[in-house]
């Protein structure tokens, strides 16, 4: 039996792939190890949205190279697609992969293995060619519903390395969901590059999560990041449902209009505001999470200001900071007015400040409210830990729980562990 390693970088898209090809090796009696071991396989599958991505990827890519030379050396994903010629001329890789032909992975694995002369570009394209995975690295199954982006913001790569958007047919999607739910899942997260622009004929993204909630189980919806357009106010309907977990995590990146303007973002700030308001009034705990970008040509301290000034007024109960990255082929490479690095430091320091006392403040309003929390994992006490509908971490004190199951608790307290942490006491049933 050969020994098969993963590692992934970036967004839970990557993740799905990743869980994907794990359960198609497994299935072809591969023996899928930890990173750090020694595998015959090792599977790099990057992130390019930043340099830091880039940085990270190419660290990861060098520790392969350096400790496992002899091992086949596979890289895919966004980088190995916006770099692929470089890669293909480095002896530091064997087979890079791009996101067309990264479903094909195990067949071309298979192939070399039997000795046959074959490259990626060998198979056909396939940007929905995984099957339902039922042995991954995680708790919760991520299902790709779409892929690629029509948006061309001036300052992201996307479209250049995942390509036009194109959408996963409905029936696949909802056959997906099914098997997984068959296979044990307790959580599904709706996945892609911009899933609110999801439309399968008559079906929107509206209408494929009403469907979705409709199929039979104990299970719960998660949406992953979406971008703040794309979706009526009627989706909103859909969170009385209480398969549909109340959290979605939408990209504001600036909440200046001038600053919105030249990324050519879909959106104002003003409509993002309504938009939170409009939620919350529904539903008061709804927990609405953020990405920001600070730092992108010709921010000024005014548009930085008018970001924190935004995210005060929707209270994020999270925001994923970034300093923005050049991106070689972007509109906002040739931008003047480019912030030195440092300033950028300094400008994610606020923003992240910012968010970590909205988080204590958001995580703390849900102390002596019920959460149903699904285990993932035991802390080195043997207390269960997992998150709630609202995406919150919670520790159960409470021993010989099962891993996988949701259990119904109180909130009772906070505690700062890497993060602030929620504490809940188990529920008579």
């Amino acid at each position: 039996m050969k020994k098969i390693a993963f590692k992934t970088l970036g967004c839970r898209l990557n993740l799905f792939e990743t869980d994907a090809l794990v359960s198609q090796f497994s299935k072809k009696e591969y023996q899928v190890v930890d990173f750090e071991e020694e595998a015959d396989v090792y599977v790099v599958n990057t992130c390019t949205v930043t340099n830091q991505s880039d940085h990270k990827s190419k660290q990861v890519m060098n520790h392969v190279n350096r400790l496992h030379p002899g091992s086949l050396r596979i890289v895919t994903g966004c980088m190995a697609t916006n770099y692929k010629q470089d890669l293909e001329k480095s002896d530091k890789v064997d087979f890079v992969v791009d996101n067309d032909h990264k479903s094909s992975i195990t067949s071309l694995v298979d192939a070399y293995f039997n000795g046959e002369v074959v490259t990626p570009d060998s198979f056909a394209k396939d940007l929905f060619g995984y099957q339902a995975a039922d042995e991954t690295f995680h708790t919760r199954s991520l299902i790709k519903i779409q892929d690629g982006c029509d948006n061309f913001c001036t300052f992201c790569i996307i479209p250049k390395v995942r390509g036009r958007a194109t959408s996963r047919s409905k029936e696949d999607i909802l056959e997906n969901i099914r098997q997984v739910v068959e296979f044990g899942y307790k959580e599904v997260v709706l996945t892609g590059v911009n899933i609110g622009r999801y439309q399968d004929g008559e079906t929107d993204f509206e209408k494929l999560v009403e469907e979705i909630l409709n199929i039979p189980g104990d299970f719960r919806v998660r949406i992953s990041s979406i971008e703040p357009d794309g979706y009526s106010e009627s989706f909103f309907r859909l969170f009385e449902n209480p398969k549909l977990a109340p959290h979605m995590h939408i990209c504001l990146q600036s909440g200046s209009e001038d600053i919105l303007l030249k990324m050519r973002r879909m959106y104002t700030a003003k409509a993002f505001v309504e938009l939170g308001e409009n939620i919350r009034k529904r539903y008061p705990d709804f927990n609405l999470t953020t990405d920001v970008i600070v730092g992108f040509p010709g921010e000024t301290e005014e548009d930085l200001q008018e970001t924190l000034d935004v995210s005060k007024r929707v209270s994020f109960g999270h925001i994923h900071t970034f300093k923005y990255s050049v991106r070689r082929g972007t509109r906002a490479e040739r931008m003047p007015e480019q912030i030195p690095d440092k300033e950028k430091t300094r400008r994610s320091e606020q923003v992240r400040q910012l968010s970590d006392d909205m988080k204590r403040k958001y995580r703390s309003s849900l102390i002596g409210k019920e959460q149903t929390v699904l285990v993932e994992q035991f802390d080195e006490e043997g207390f269960a830990t997992g998150y709630g509908e609202h995406y919150v971490p919670v520790i159960i004190r409470k021993k010989g729980l099962q891993r996988n199951e949701f259990y119904k608790v109180k909130l009772t307290e906070l505690i700062l562990k890497d993060e602030p942490v929620l504490i809940g006491e188990i529920l008579n049933s």
